[in-house]
């Protein structure tokens, strides 16, 4: 069979990082697929530096429109990144009829609801393995292989950037400022580290996650997101003394009343799995009613980890072209006529129990009067320490059991007010389940 072409949008780490793959592994991926699969057009912004890497057999455009439109390309690959020239290339690559594959969270978590529609209509596949967890398959997962269950809740290290940061500032006794120089310094961390610390990126997969376990329309707008910037080195201390560790977790669960959509530092019981990932590695754990919970970990970024998924998707699709589009899997594990409306909830109805640390004078009363604030709200104490803070003061750690954000929204509240409180409340949710 005559090979299928692909048109790259994109040279740089990922898209560099699938002509590797795909000219390395030649053989192997044409046996699995049926037929080969080769890059014949790129388009990107350096020209004269692409035609040096790849040689004078692919056509080379700095204008992707030549590579969506050319007759001759049957899958468009999108790894620009980004979310506006992205969505138009990706949207006019199926107006021409053509398969897409693409590693772009940010694109698919704000816009596909309009690209999935879209490629419905025109009857193209989108695939996006690569766009969460990097070489970890769970997108495959999620849509085929725990089909059988009823999703219940995900929890997933969806991040390398943080996890390395955490886990550098636990086992160095690190701040986070110095720990995020280190990373800059070793690639883990871009010069502008924003969406990755600040947790819009574990947000933009945990969206896509949300949406293949629920079956929900992507809803991006309605997650809620906490990075970790603000993370005192503290607090490493403290969970790691009451035998928790700090995780930047994205977590979905389904409850009777709506879906709970939240990224945000976690305190994970130590002898769980997830307090166990390490390094810039990622790991997630999903909870099927039928299966329970199922764990999967590996190289959450990188050029060939990346890579690998992106070329997993061409040979899907490669071997997928011809069918049916009716009888293809479903982009988000569930048929388009079939996705339903469930809420995603507000934070302030979620429930979780929380590790809360006060600076507070160290006087008589004190502890007396938070304690009187959280009961009066109805919020029930599992446990307290304090630790000395030079001569005059006292952090006081209270570990609580359940509780509803918007009651401890309300505590919090009333307690910063008092005139013994130094400085904002650090307030971390933390999870047994997982």
């Amino acid at each position: 069979m005559s090979p299928i072409k692909v048109g790259l949008l994109g040279l740089g780490v990922v898209g560099g990082g699938t002509w590797k793959v795909l000219t390395r592994n030649a053989e192997e991926i044409a046996r699995r697929a049926g037929r080969r699969i080769e890059v014949s057009a790129i388009a990107v912004r350096d020209v004269e530096k692409a035609r040096k890497l790849v040689g004078g057999q692919t056509l080379v455009s700095s204008d992707g429109f030549d590579v969506v439109r050319n007759p001759d390309i049957d899958i468009v690959v999108e790894v620009i990144g980004g979310d506006t020239l992205a969505r138009e290339l990706v949207m006019e690559a199926i107006a021409q009829g053509k398969h897409v594959v693409t590693a772009n969270k940010a694109l698919l978590a704000k816009h596909g609801n309009e690209i999935f529609a879209a490629a419905h209509q025109k009857g193209v596949m989108v695939a996006f393995e690569a766009a969460v967890a990097g070489g970890i398959p769970i997108i495959k997962a999620m849509r085929e292989g725990l089909t059988a269950n009823r999703i219940q809740w995900l929890a997933g290290i969806i991040n390398g950037t943080t996890n390395f940061i955490l886990s550098e500032m636990r086992a160095r006794g690190l701040s986070f400022h110095e720990v995020l120089a280190e990373a800059q310094r070793l690639g883990y961390a871009e010069a502008d580290p924003t969406f990755d610390i600040e947790g819009v990126d574990a947000a933009h997969k945990l969206t896509l996650l949300a949406s293949l376990a629920f079956g929900v329309p992507v809803q991006f707008d309605k997650a809620h997101i906490e990075g970790i910037s603000n993370l005192a080195r503290e607090d490493i201390i403290h969970a790691e003394r009451l035998g928790y560790r700090i995780k930047l977790l994205g977590i979905t669960r389904r409850r009777d009343d709506g879906i709970e959509l939240r990224v945000h530092p976690t305190l994970v019981p130590t002898e769980r799995l997830l307090a166990n990932v390490e390094g810039a590695m990622n790991a997630v754990l999903v909870s099927g009613d039928m299966v329970g919970p199922t764990l999967y970990y590996g190289q959450g970024a990188g050029e060939l980890a990346t890579a690998s998924a992106v070329v997993a998707d061409l040979v899907d699709v490669t071997r997928l072209q011809t069918a049916d589009p009716e009888h293809r899997v479903p982009y988000l594990a569930f048929q388009p006529d079939a996705l339903d409306d469930t809420p995603i909830l507000p934070i302030e109805e979620i429930r979780s129990s929380y590790y809360l640390r006060l600076r507070v004078q160290d006087r008589p009363g004190v502890l007396a009067d938070i304690a009187r604030i959280l009961a009066d709200v109805g919020i029930s104490i599992g446990s307290m320490f304090q630790e000395p803070h030079g001569d005059t003061e006292a952090d006081i750690i209270f570990l609580t059991h359940e509780a509803r954000e918007g009651d401890i929204d309300s505590a919090l509240q009333r307690i910063g007010v008092l005139a013994f409180v130094h400085s904002d409340v650090t307030r971390l949710r933390m999870e047994h389940l997982i």
